[in-house]
C-alpha cells in the first residue's frame, strides 16, 4: 500500500512539474511576442530611463570620459620608471605603449562594471530627498494656479533621481577604481617585485594591477 501510495504521490509531483513547465513556456513565449510587437512603437521618456537603468551600455559622452581617465591613470606608472626606475622612453617605449592599452582597456571596463552596481544603490538611497526637491519645484511652480498631474511629478522624480545616480556613481567609480589601481601599483612595484629587473617590474605591477581592477569590479555586479 505504501509503495502505491508513493508511486501516486510521484506521479503527482511529476505532472505538476510538467504543466509549470508548459505554463512557463507560453509565459516567456507570450512576453517574447510582446516584446517583438512593441518593437517598432517608439520608447516614452520613462521607458527609456528604465532601459538605460538595466543597461550596462554607457553614454557616448560617459564612455570618452572613462577612456580619457583610464588613459591617464594608465599612463602615471611611466613617469614614475621613467624617474625612479630610469627606464629610458626610447628604449622601453614599445612596451610602455602596449601595457597602457592594455591597462586602459581593462580601467574603463571597471569603471562601467562598478558604475552599474552603484547606480541602483545610489538611486534608493537618493530617492527620499530627491522626491522632496521635485516636490518643491512643482509647489513653486504651480503658483500660477496651473496643476500637476501625478504622472508628471512622477516622471520627474525618476529623470531627476536617474540623473543624481548616474553622475554619482560615474564619479566615484573613477575615483575609487584609480585609488585601487595606485595602490596595487605601488606596492606590487616597491615591495612584491622589487627585485625583478625594471622592465619586467613595470610590466608585472602595471597588467597586474589592471587586473586585479577590473576582476574585482565584475564581483560588485
Amino acid at each position: 500500500r505504501e509503495a502505491v501510495v508513493s508511486t501516486a504521490e510521484y506521479g503527482k509531483q511529476w505532472y505538476q512539474r510538467r504543466v509549470r513547465g508548459v505554463l512557463t513556456h507560453y509565459k516567456h513565449y507570450y512576453i517574447l511576442n510582446l516584446i517583438e510587437e512593441n518593437m517598432s512603437a517608439p520608447l516614452t521618456a520613462e521607458e527609456e530611463l528604465l532601459l538605460n537603468d538595466f543597461s550596462k551600455t554607457v553614454p557616448r559622452s560617459t564612455s570618452i570620459l572613462f577612456h580619457l581617465n583610464a588613459l591617464f591613470v594608465s599612463a602615471l606608472p611611466i613617469w614614475l620608471f621613467w624617474r625612479i626606475q630610469q627606464l629610458e622612453l626610447n628604449t622601453y617605449g614599445i612596451m610602455f605603449g602596449i601595457v597602457t592599452i592594455v591597462s586602459t582597456f581593462l580601467m574603463s571596463l571597471a569603471y562601467k562594471n562598478v558604475k552599474y552596481s552603484l547606480k541602483h544603490k545610489i538611486a534608493q538611497r537618493r530617492h527620499a530627498g530627491v522626491t522632496a526637491e521635485v516636490m518643491q519645484q512643482v509647489a513653486d511652480a504651480s503658483s500660477d494656479k496651473k496643476k500637476t498631474v501625478k504622472k508628471e511629478k512622477d516622471d520627474r522624480v525618476l529623470f531627476k533621481k536617474t540623473e543624481v545616480a548616474d553622475l554619482e556613481a560615474t564619479h566615484f567609480s573613477i575615483f575609487y577604481n584609480n585609488a585601487l589601481f595606485l595602490f596595487l601599483t605601488i606596492i606590487l612595484s616597491f615591495y612584491v617585485l622589487k627585485n625583478f629587473s625594471p622592465g619586467a617590474n613595470y610590466l608585472g605591477s602595471s597588467v597586474t594591477s589592471a587586473c586585479i581592477v577590473a576582476f574585482l569590479s565584475t564581483g560588485s555586479n
